[in-house]
């Protein structure tokens, strides 16, 4: 089994071959931590982390960094309208970024180098362009000769004259420091000091960072010279990833990164999601509504991540309808496990491999679906096969006592379901079946809904049962009447 990637530097499907055998280095551009994470931000931090996750599970030994900015025009405006500090702000949005990552399951990286942190790196790859020829001080300032770096553009494919001052945001297009420089497509690689921002000393002056240059150093400082994949949202393609590129590779002579993957971005009904159209939605408003973290993870993952993803109602809510299909699955073998002979301890449910065809058979068609560039979506239809299959046999199960599928084959399928969910960084709530899935009704809820029903019926208001069974009904929930007065339940398929 190979994997193959979407390089974006060559444009086209490679083979998936890191520089050591068996381990990979992974960097991931980070973010500018002035402000509560948004939905793109969200894909992008999933994204990549269901990435490392499958190549820990393929075998691979995973580096994955991902860095913070901690020092930005961005965050110096709010440290200055709150009346803060800047690493006040920093460090309260670095705060709040892990409360966001973590309820949504996203791992940890293994690093999260910081610009601030990096100084002496920033500054010993500044003096090494300037040696090189390929930075010039200017009143203060340190730039990078873009013209020098013959293969600039060949990312974005952005040829030199096409290229405009001000892409991505990142300065305005009336740029104030044009008298500085001595070509309008050259970038800060440090800026002197300004009154009242924080600054450091350097051989140029006392000043900070450009943005651009931050991760160079990083990537350099904490993983080599050339890593194996360099990945980030697609606005991070130019100018950032290219003068990235054009910065570490006039030092090195190396390749920065052997593959360059990007993920779209996030669209809201169909626009560009920003705070000016009113459209703007962090990740903890979101969940706050509240959606179930498991839907937005399902949400992201059933795109392609190379393609805009558009968020609206109707696709949350198709995901949250999804996410309670693959929980009934996942929750099966809590639920039934006993009745069905089963021995499962809940500490060591995932499957550990072994001689059993049928289970090889669906990890490899797995396996061979998402090698293809990561296609998430693909390994999800197998998922929501192996948990549809299991809430039909549950439903025979608690309708006719039985069910058409041995237990030691359901129990394989289960275990199959619950090790790839965790691949793609599903989990459900094992100690919660209490706990409903967003859109639909609690065990409690169903249950004291019964016990209405039940009631109703004693006192012979049968019209009033009805009511209860239709409304348990429109919710997805069957009753089943059995002889004894009992009644059993399950949910629709």
């Amino acid at each position: 089994m190979t994997i193959r990637v979407y390089n974006s530097l060559t444009r086209q499907m490679e083979v998936f071959e890191p520089i050591e055998r068996g381990m990979v280095r992974m960097y991931c551009c980070g973010i500018t931590v002035y402000d509560y994470c948004h939905l793109g931000h969200a894909r992008t931090c999933l994204i990549w982390d269901v990435v490392r996750r499958y190549l820990l599970w393929r075998g691979y030994r995973v580096q994955y960094v991902q860095n913070f900015t901690d020092i930005d025009d961005k965050i110096l405006n709010r440290a200055k309208n709150e009346g803060v500090s800047m690493e006040e702000i920093s460090e309260r949005f670095i705060e709040a970024y892990f409360e966001d990552m973590e309820a949504l399951q996203v791992g940890r990286a293994d690093s999260y180098p910081r610009a601030t942190h990096t100084l002496n790196g920033i500054q010993r790859l500044i003096t090494e362009l300037e040696q090189k020829g390929f930075a010039y001080a200017s009143q203060g300032d340190v730039y990078y000769a873009v013209r020098q770096f013959e293969d600039y553009g060949k990312l974005s494919g952005r040829k030199l004259e096409d290229l405009q001052a001000g892409a991505s945001g990142r300065v305005e297009t009336e740029d104030p420091d044009a008298p500085k420089k001595r070509d309008p497509f050259d970038f800060a690689l440090w800026k002197g000091v300004k009154p009242s921002e924080p600054s450091w000393e350097s051989p140029w002056g006392a000043g900070r960072p450009g943005w651009h240059i931050e991760c160079s150093a990083m990537v350099r400082e904490g993983m080599g010279e050339t890593i194996d994949l360099h990945v980030g949202g697609e606005d991070l393609k130019f100018p950032h990833h290219e003068n990235e590129i054009a910065q570490s590779e006039a030092v090195t002579g190396k390749p920065l990164a052997r593959y360059w993957l990007h993920n779209g971005m996030v669209k809201v009904g169909g626009e560009k999601m920003s705070k000016s159209l009113g459209n703007f939605t962090t990740i903890r408003d979101l969940l706050a509504r509240p959606v179930h973290p498991m839907a937005v993870r399902l949400f992201v993952l059933q795109a392609d991540y190379r393609k805009p993803l558009d968020f609206t109602d109707e696709a949350l809510q198709a995901a949250t309808n999804g996410w309670q299909t693959l929980q009934d699955g996942l929750l099966f073998g809590y639920q039934y496990g006993e009745q069905l002979g089963w021995r499962v301890n809940l500490e060591d449910i995932a499957y550990r491999g072994g001689n059993v065809p049928v289970a090889e058979a669906w990890i490899e068609r797995f396996s061979d679906v998402v090698d293809e560039d990561f296609n998430f979506a693909g390994g999800l239809a197998i998922l929501f096969e192996l948990a549809k299959e299991l809430r039909k046999e549950r439903n025979l199960l608690t309708h006719e006592g039985k069910t058409e599928v041995s237990p030691e084959r359901l129990e394989v399928q289960w275990r199959i379901l619950v090790t790839l969910a965790g691949v793609l960084g599903f989990k459900a709530d094992w100690g919660g079946l209490e706990t409903p899935a967003t859109g639909g009704l609690s065990e409690a809820e169903v249950e004291g809904l019964i016990a209405q029903r039940q009631e109703a019926r004693r006192a012979k208001n049968y019209g009033e049962g009805d009511r209860i069974r239709d409304e348990l009904k429109a919710q997805g929930v069957i009753l089943v009447d059995k002889p004894g007065g009992v009644t059993t339940w399950y949910r629709e398929s």
